[in-house]
């Protein structure tokens, strides 16, 4: 007798455009992994959804970054753009509040790409596992992506 196995949870690319890997990143902290794995999205789109479903832990004071509980208990950091905190929440649009409910493809944040670009600022989402000790496999997926529909990591619970 064959038995389906349960498919691997997924984190789905936040913008449309392009996943790449962290080493990627032309930041030391993403590139490291210092504060997780996961990838980065080189967005060509300023809507940023969510990657999974879960509950918002935190909408960063300057707009740019949101932490997210997923449902069976990761720790998913999405942070728009590299030294972005620098803009103090200029050209950031939150659509989410600390506390609300979401689901894969809700729309996070609108962000203004543009605006970063002119201003000197690196465009990559980086979107990593916080707690990586919670995670037994991760595989990652990089190529053109599809924000809230192509599934940019899938990962084994601890």
């Amino acid at each position: 007798m064959f038995f389906k196995s349960k498919e691997n949870p997924k984190i789905y690319a936040v913008q449309d455009g392009d996943s790449v890997s962290l080493d990627m990143v032309p930041d030391q902290v993403f590139a490291e992994k210092m504060l997780g794995d996961g990838v980065a999205i080189i967005p060509r789109s300023n809507k940023v959804k969510s990657p999974v479903n879960g509950r918002i832990v935190q909408v960063f004071d300057t707009r740019h970054a949101y932490s997210i509980e997923t449902d069976d208990g990761l720790e998913v950091l999405v942070h728009i753009g590299i030294n972005t905190v620098e803009l103090k929440g200029e050209g950031f649009e939150p659509k989410v509040k600390d506390g609300d409910r979401i689901k894969v493809g809700d729309v996070l944040c609108e962000a203004d790409l543009d605006l970063m670009i002119k201003k000197g600022y690196e465009i990559y989402t980086p979107v990593i596992i916080t707690n990586m000790d919670a995670v037994k496999t991760i595989k990652t997926f990089s190529g053109n992506v599809i924000g809230g529909e192509t599934p940019v990591i899938e990962y084994k619970k601890a």
